[in-house]
């Protein structure tokens, strides 16, 4: 490891306890700018999961303190109840294809994300995942509290312990297979991040406005490579939230999540063509095993500063 990033680990890398929310909240309101949070699920058929996520957040960070101003689930096209779920918990609910009409949508995480920024208003975005069971409010508070009590910092995921089933720690497939080589060979500075995927990460908006948005699966680690070439790794930092439970995805979504992410290193590796942006896997038939094709996502949406309705509106 890189003695700069043995260096930051020691300094930019912290446990949820260590800002309690008596200290956030007396930080808040010692800001002269008052800085404001707003929290950002993006979901698709998470009914199961959503609700207790909103009631928490709710409950924990906006009515016993106030440390979250807006929270709200933008959704991405469910079928199931999340909407109703969402709403009936207290969250503002947006569908995605709402947010700019004029630029239809595409599918994928990115593209809610990015969305996202035209209908909060916070000068902090978290973001969370809407799959999390057993949450902690920690998640939000945690990686909000560098952001609240230290000017410098711009960017803090979430590091957890990720469970597989009833097995310690051999969650994250994706991250241990595919981006971390990736980090440690081409960007040995991020290579201090525990979980340089996870969904679960706030920013100040000021940066994320300035930041292009892979529309699928690359979002994560598109943002946080960005963010170290244009803020630079002294403004990242990270947060222990304890343990991250969610649903896992089967072996085939995995692969195609896998491409996306290679895909996206590529691009910033490159900024080159990608020759073949298509994945072949293979499914069990009843002659044998099938070829199914499926399309890398290559779309990334430009930073959101250069959006003219969102430029109108923060001139308003």
């Amino acid at each position: 490891m890189l003695e700069e990033v043995e260096r930051w680990l020691t300094r930019r890398s912290w446990s949820s306890g260590d800002r309690p929310l008596n200290r956030l909240t007396d930080a808040r309101g010692a800001d002269p700018r008052g800085t404001s949070v707003s929290v950002v699920l993006p979901a698709l058929n998470e009914e199961a999961t959503v609700g207790a996520i909103v009631t928490t957040i709710r409950r924990e960070l906006m009515e016993k303190v106030r440390l979250v101003d807006e929270l709200v689930v933008i959704d991405s096209g469910s079928t199931d109840a999340t909407a109703a779920v969402a709403r009936a918990a207290g969250a503002r609910v947006v569908h995605r294809d709402a947010i700019l009409p004029r630029v239809p949508a595409l599918p994928g995480k990115g593209e809610v994300l990015w969305r996202s920024l035209l209908v909060t208003s916070g000068e902090i975005v978290c973001f969370v995942d809407a799959d999390l069971r057993d949450f902690s409010a920690d998640f939000v508070s945690g990686t909000v509290g560098p952001l609240l009590t230290d000017p410098a910092v711009q960017f803090v995921k979430a590091m957890y312990d990720r469970p597989l089933g009833d097995t310690a720690g051999q969650g994250g497939r994706v991250t241990e297979l595919v981006a971390r080589p990736l980090l440690n060979l081409h960007w040995p500075q991020l290579a201090g991040f525990v979980q340089p995927l996870g969904g679960e990460y706030a920013v100040r908006r000021s940066l994320l406005e300035r930041l292009p948005f892979p529309v699928g699966y690359g979002v994560e680690l598109g943002l946080l490579v960005d963010a170290l070439h244009t803020v630079g790794l002294d403004a990242l930092g990270q947060v222990d939230v304890g343990v991250r439970k969610h649903r896992h995805q089967d072996g085939q979504a995995l692969g195609r999540m896998a491409a996306a992410i290679y895909r996206t290193a590529q691009l910033r590796l490159s900024r080159g063509h990608l020759v073949r942006p298509a994945l072949t896997q293979f499914e069990r038939g009843a002659d044998g095993f099938v070829p199914r094709t499926h399309a890398v996502d290559t779309e990334e949406r430009p930073p959101m500063r250069e959006i003219a309705e969102y430029a109108e509106r923060h001139a308003a």
